[in-house]
């Protein structure tokens, strides 16, 4: 048998090299937003205080899922069924879609958290699910992912984000908290309550043990 000529081993080595980096960059560029969308990070704050993270909730209230759509808005960017049934993909995709149709608007929380938008909102152009793959997506994780203190110790009278992070991962150990992100009496309970179950002392203050064991502590009551 005929060898090969080290020329054309030497070239079919190059093809090979160049078809493997180019499938690389493919799924490099599959799982990073487009130019103009917000970041994974930023979509990761926004789900923590709409929902904690949990893709799957129904709070009851008529919002759904890890974006907290209602259904109409669901529907209006081509949802179907309802919003916490659906894959975390699929939620994902949804959410790219109105933050392009309408930009931050929807959302409380991105006014709570500052979020402003940038040339891809409201530009009408639709994703595809590619697009969108780089969001997040996983659901809520198998063991909970404890939300960096905000460096804040809040009482009575107090209102912002991560109280009402806070609010929704106490409805985990049964509370029945809306999510309004204000400090009134249901909440300075609920504190109490987590203190004394985990030995922390009942100020009625939420610092950063407390904070810590919503998460990492004792379930109250």
């Amino acid at each position: 048998m005929m060898k090969p000529r080290r020329g054309l081993v030497v070239r079919l080595l190059v093809r090979a090299v160049l078809v493997a980096l180019a499938a690389a960059t493919v799924q490099f560029a599959a799982a990073l937003p487009a130019a103009a969308d917000p970041s994974a990070g930023v979509w990761a704050k926004l789900r923590m205080c709409e929902s904690s993270e949990r893709y799957h909730v129904n709070t009851g209230s008529g919002y759904y899922g890890a974006y907290q759509f209602d259904l109409p808005t669901w529907r209006s960017v081509g949802g179907q069924g309802r919003p916490d049934t659906a894959s975390p993909g699929e939620q994902d995709y949804r959410a790219l879609y109105l933050y392009r149709m309408r930009g931050w608007q929807p959302w409380e929380c991105a006014g709570m958290l500052g979020l402003r938008n940038d040339s891809d909102a409201r530009s009408k152009r639709k994703p595809s699910y590619r697009e969108s793959a780089y969001m997040g997506g996983g659901g809520t994780p198998a063991e909970p992912v404890i939300p960096s203190w905000p460096g804040v110790v809040y009482a009575y009278g107090d209102c912002a984000a991560p109280l009402r992070v806070f609010q929704l991962r106490m409805n985990e150990f049964g509370y029945d908290f809306s999510g309004t992100g204000c400090y009134y009496a249901e909440t300075k309970a609920a504190v109490l309550d987590l203190q004394r179950a985990n030995g922390i002392r009942d100020s009625g203050r939420l610092g950063p043990k407390t904070w810590n064991a919503a998460w990492a502590g004792k379930a109250p009551r």
